[in-house]
């Protein structure tokens, strides 16, 4: 345990096989809430493994392209070159076990404000430089300047305070060490509109209104999607609509409300990410410049940048 233990400003740290336990409440009422709706969310998609493979699948392909990697060989070159590689806000761990397979001689961290760092450090018991941490990514215990790479997919906009979350993984880095980040993008007017009543309105729901409320958005992308039908928008730019050749799900989708569903996915995947749309009470959205902003006040270096209708990412280096 001594390869993880003098990672932390406490190296007294309790140790449980894998797993450490640092926190498991905050502070500030929506990001309870936000940990109470992963815990939730990760819990019920931990019960399928069927489900658990797909995601993992297409999530592990999507990573490469949203931060430039060409190949699992190559991003294996990338991380045998880091010392200590953290997956902060690592959900069920299949990034963080992905990053310590391709490079066994690295110490890699997982770490999940959510019940989902309990599940990961079960699920990877087997692989020995993985260690998982429960924890708030916006305040870890490990010391500055220690880690060489951090991950930090998805996560970000969840947190309460994004940006200086941004700085306080930036202060992890050790010279010549790399964040890579996603951001959440801003969408048409209608869509961002429609975005925030949702996720006001959804505080008063609740859990299983949640899912069944999932649900029906599922339903409604489903039913959209099989109508195969496209048609030709014209460019709106008092809404924020881009012009161009839409299918009708797609339209609706990106500029008025999220109703996510995927052909080559399971219902239940399609559910759970509406639900992690519309559940969270903190979930916000950046614009490039935004983001880019973020590197530019921390004094890092970006080396790769990435943007589609989703997301914004890129990989920031400190010099």
């Amino acid at each position: 345990m001594n390869a993880v233990n003098h990672l932390f400003q406490d190296e007294d740290v309790a140790i449980e096989e894998n797993l450490i336990r640092v926190s498991s409440n905050s502070a500030f009422t929506n990001q309870e809430q936000t940990n109470q709706v992963f815990s939730e969310k990760w819990g019920e998609v931990n019960k399928e493994e069927e489900d658990v493979e797909k995601m993992i699948d297409m999530q592990l392909k999507w990573y490469l392209k949203l931060y430039g990697f060409s190949s699992n060989d190559d991003l294996a070159a990338f991380l045998c070159r880091q010392n200590v590689i953290l997956d902060a806000g690592c959900g069920l761990g299949y990034k963080a076990a992905w990053f310590a397979t391709l490079a066994p001689d690295s110490t890699v961290i997982g770490m999940d404000f959510s019940e989902a760092a309990i599940l990961a450090a079960n699920r990877y018991k087997h692989i020995k430089n993985l260690f998982f941490v429960r924890g708030d990514i916006a305040n870890t215990p490990l010391k500055k300047g220690s880690i060489g790479y951090v991950s930090c997919d998805q996560v970000i906009h969840h947190t309460e305070k994004p940006a200086e979350t941004f700085k306080h993984l930036a202060s992890l880095l050790a010279p010549g060490g790399e964040l890579a980040c996603y951001v959440y993008a801003k969408k048409a007017l209608p869509r961002e509109l429609v975005d925030d009543y949702f996720r006001e309105y959804s505080k008063k729901l609740t859990h299983q209104q949640l899912w069944e409320l999932s649900e029906q958005l599922t339903e409604l992308g489903k039913n959209l999607t099989k109508l195969k039908a496209s048609f030709h928008c014209p460019d709106i730019p008092a809404l924020g609509i881009k012009g161009g050749e839409y299918d009708v799900q797609r339209f609706l989708y990106w500029n008025f409300l999220k109703c996510f569903w995927r052909e080559d996915s399971s219902d239940k995947l399609s559910v759970a990410t509406n639900f992690d749309w519309y559940a969270p009470s903190n979930a916000a959205r950046y614009s490039l410049e935004e983001f880019n902003q973020w590197g530019i006040d921390n004094k890092l270096e970006k080396v790769f940048s990435h943007s589609e209708e989703a997301c914004h990412t890129g990989r920031f280096k400190k010099k």
